[in-house]
């Protein structure tokens, strides 16, 4: 079984008036602002899917600062989840920021099957990733559900690229060192913490979290995946594309050809999710 852990859907009526989002957040903006940058639905998935051989996705919307776009987002969501019970994981999204606002609408979307939070980025969304208050607020929600969180991260070093924030592995650190105990994800290989790992105190913090590969291929050399497994160990590393920033079929590739053994490959691409999942999903 393959399962991408990392993609993004939007609603129509946003791909299709971009422009008028992109004015009421400067995020959105940065990213989707360029007309050439793909935005999809959740049938386009569906058939991306289909095309590269993956089974499941898990499916993310946008680190809106709005929590009225949030729930916008994640009522798409739940229609993408109740189309396709079988091939999708929707994950709900929401902004600490706005308090109880917040937590009724993370309570809508956990009731509507939705699996998790993310993608957060906590520059994005404007609070701080160890701010008792707003992301202990995120993350008891997270935790009393029992579900995950996937949390955006990038490198501090390097060419800038749309969505490069300030949170970079120190961040994340400050964030683990709070929050450790919540299921969670750290997306583009958490930005390098995994390297981190080498240190015990980083290695301690860490020991619990899953780093997905989302955009690999645009950051590092595929010697990356042979060098966090060494490091991380072959069961928290899961398979992630950043679908339709990448298509499905070259991060396979690249993986195909990365020389890994077969039973740390079949982990990156399926087994390892679905051990993260358990009965989540």
């Amino acid at each position: 079984m393959i399962i991408d852990t990392h993609t993004h859907i939007f609603p129509p009526d946003v791909i299709e008036r971009r422009e008028m989002f992109a004015k009421r957040d400067s995020s959105f903006d940065s990213i989707y602002g360029n007309p050439k940058a793909r935005m999809v639905t959740f049938e386009a998935l569906i058939e991306e899917m289909d095309e590269a051989g993956v089974d499941i996705s898990i499916a993310c919307g946008f680190p809106w600062r709005s929590i009225d776009m949030c729930r916008r987002h994640n009522t798409y969501m739940m229609e993408a989840v109740a189309a396709f019970p079988e091939r999708l994981v929707g994950l709900a999204i929401g902004n600490p920021v706005a308090g109880k606002a917040c937590d009724a609408e993370l309570e809508r979307a956990f009731a509507g099957g939705l699996k998790g939070v993310g993608e957060i980025s906590a520059d994005a969304q404007g609070f701080r990733l160890d701010d008792p208050g707003t992301m202990g607020r995120l993350v008891g929600a997270v935790s009393d559900a029992d579900l995950f969180l996937l949390l955006h991260a990038n490198e501090d070093v390097g060419h800038f690229y749309p969505g490069k924030t300030p949170t970079t592995p120190a961040a994340v650190y400050r964030f683990l060192e709070k929050f450790g105990d919540v299921t969670t994800v750290l997306a583009h290989w958490g930005g390098g913490l995994c390297f981190y790992e080498l240190m015990p105190e980083v290695a301690r913090v860490a020991s619990s979290v899953y780093y997905d590969t989302a955009a690999s291929p645009f950051l590092y050399k595929p010697d990356v995946y042979k060098i966090a497994l060494d490091i991380a160990g072959s069961g928290r590393i899961l398979f992630g594309t950043d679908y339709p920033l990448l298509r499905m079929r070259r991060h396979l590739d690249e993986l195909d050809q990365a020389g890994l053994r077969p039973d740390a490959l079949e982990g990156i691409l399926g087994k390892n999710a679905q051990a993260m999942l358990g009965h989540r999903f």
